[in-house]
C-alpha cells in the first residue's frame, strides 16, 4: 500500500510541472491570439489626425477598424445600394435605343459567359438587347479564360444573331518537339 502512494505521488511531482507549464502556455496564446488578423486595440492607440491622409495609409487595420467604430462608419465593404452594373448598362443601352432599335441576340460556346458591348458589362449569355442601330463591338469571356470578340454591325429594325465560340487565351497543353 505505502508503495503505491510512494509511486502515486511521485508521479504527481513528475506530471505538475508540465501540467503547469502548458497551462500558462494557453494562457499565454489567449491574451495573445490574432485570429484572422484582427489584434486588440486599446484607447491609448494613435489614431490619424483628420487632416493627415498619409496617416491613414500607414494606419494598421486593426486600429483603422477601430477609428471607423469611433465615427459610426464600417470598416467592411459595403454592399453598394441600388441595380447591379450589368444592368444599369443594359438599361441605357435600352433607353437609346429609339423607335428604330435592333435587336442582338448573344449566344456563346460554352454558354454563361459573360458579355461586353463595347467595353461594357451587360450581362451573362445567352441574351437579347434592344439597341439602337450602329456598330458594337462585342467580346465574351468564359469562366476558364476562354475569350471571343467580335465587330457587329446593326442597321434599324434588324434583329442580328452573334453565336461566339469561345477560344482559351491560354493553351491548355504544350506541344511537344
Amino acid at each position: 500500500m505505502q508503495w503505491m502512494r510512494m509511486s502515486g505521488l511521485i508521479f504527481v511531482l513528475a506530471v505538475a510541472p508540465q501540467i503547469a507549464r502548458a497551462q500558462a502556455a494557453s494562457a499565454q496564446a489567449g491574451s495573445n491570439n490574432n485570429s484572422a488578423g484582427v489584434a486588440a486595440t486599446t484607447d491609448k492607440d494613435k489614431k490619424p489626425a483628420d487632416g493627415d491622409k498619409d496617416a491613414a495609409a500607414k494606419t494598421p487595420a486593426p486600429l483603422m477598424a477601430s477609428a471607423a467604430k469611433s465615427t459610426g462608419e464600417s470598416a467592411h465593404i459595403i454592399a453598394p445600394e441600388g441595380p447591379p452594373p450589368e444592368e444599369v448598362n443594359r438599361k441605357a443601352l435600352e433607353a437609346n435605343a429609339g423607335p428604330d432599335a435592333g435587336k442582338l441576340l448573344l449566344r456563346s460556346t460554352p454558354s454563361g459567359a459573360q458579355v461586353f458591348i463595347n467595353g461594357a458589362y451587360v450581362g451573362k449569355a445567352p441574351m437579347l438587347l434592344i439597341v439602337p442601330p450602329g456598330k458594337y463591338k462585342v467580346e465574351m469571356r468564359g469562366g476558364r479564360l476562354e475569350t471571343g470578340s467580335q465587330i457587329v454591325g446593326l442597321l434599324a429594325n434588324q434583329t442580328q444573331q452573334v453565336a461566339m465560340t469561345l477560344k482559351q487565351l491560354y493553351p491548355s497543353q504544350v506541344p511537344m518537339k
